[in-house]
């Protein structure tokens, strides 16, 4: 990509999609096309088509999606898989009519089976059941990569498609009800710590075992994709290593100044068991995350405080 390369960011608001805004400034790439959902809702093909010929992006980060944690996800299930393949169907097909050189399509590490082996490689994608709460959005997520892979083999178009594990960061959405585990662990703890209420409630048992990875690492991994990477099937980014929920949530407690009690609610459902990537691949070509966990997450709770002070929420 060079300075004048004309570069789509699909999703350009959200937690991932601000992350590489941030990164391609730095990269010197100036002005990346950006459009809200109010500017063009990329579930409607007649725009999409008419944002491409009007625009014609050289390369397009394709993170624009219908995203949420355990509960979102089981409870909008129509949503999530009309919503994403809807996105993913256009975007994609009008960047290769339109003549878009390079295209990087996001999934999520939710695409592996429940019950994969760990830590995860991109071969054991398709070898068994999903996890239920998440499955239609899963499914819509291979389909984007299954679609990339197709217009690759039929029509020679660059398409790549990278599947970044948990993230977290600045601009991420803590909306108590559509949250991934990290947003709203650090909402809850918050709001607890600022109440001074004597006890934390999280769901589950506390023992699946997540890897989380900063979204600024993330961006920086897609830049090297873009650049140097160009194969079909799939691309792990993650960090390599994983920790249980309830010691997560505890680090946040901790970070946050909460002093209360930690309740950990095993009516609620745990999701998958362990979700770890291999990242071989990846680091592979020279790149390995650098952000530590705690780092991140005191930074990501900074973040929060000064976009949402106490009593502002």
């Amino acid at each position: 990509m060079t300075p004048d390369a004309r570069v789509f960011v699909a999703g350009h608001r959200g937690l991932v999609g601000s992350a590489l805004m941030r990164k391609l400034a730095a990269n010197g790439v100036g002005r990346p096309l950006a459009r809200s959902s109010a500017e063009l809702d990329l579930r409607r093909q007649d725009d999409v088509e008419r944002f491409f010929a009007a625009e014609r992006p050289t390369h397009v980060f394709l993170a624009a999606a219908r995203v949420g944690g355990i509960l979102a996800n089981d409870t909008r299930r129509g949503e999530f898989i009309r919503d994403n393949l809807l996105i993913e169907a256009n975007v994609i097909d009008a960047a290769y009519r339109n003549g878009t050189e390079k295209l990087l399509f996001l999934g999520s590490s939710c695409i592996y089976p429940k019950h994969a082996p760990q830590p995860m490689k991109e071969e054991h994608l398709l070898t068994g059941p999903l996890e239920p709460t998440n499955q239609p959005y899963a499914i819509a997520k291979i389909a984007g990569l299954e679609m990339v892979d197709a217009y690759r083999r039929q029509y020679g178009f660059c398409g790549v498609s990278v599947m970044p594990t948990n993230l977290y960061g600045p601009e991420d959405n803590f909306d108590p009800n559509t949250s991934h585990v990290l947003p709203a662990l650090i909402r809850r703890f918050c709001e607890a710590k600022d109440a001074d209420r004597p006890e934390v409630v999280v769901w589950g048992t506390g023992t699946p075992r997540r890897e989380f990875l900063h979204v600024d690492d993330l961006a920086e991994a897609c830049m090297v994709v873009m650049r140097q990477y160009d194969a079909p099937g799939i691309l792990n980014i993650g960090v390599g290593e994983d920790v249980s929920i309830g010691e997560v949530a505890r680090l946040v407690g901790q970070i946050v100044g909460y002093r209360g009690t930690v309740r950990f609610d095993a009516t609620k459902p745990d999701g998958t068991p362990r979700k770890l990537l291999d990242v071989s691949r990846m680091s592979a070509l020279g790149w390995r995350a650098k952000i530590p966990l705690r780092r991140g997450l005191e930074e990501t709770v900074a973040w929060f405080r000064a976009k949402y002070p106490k009593n502002a929420l």
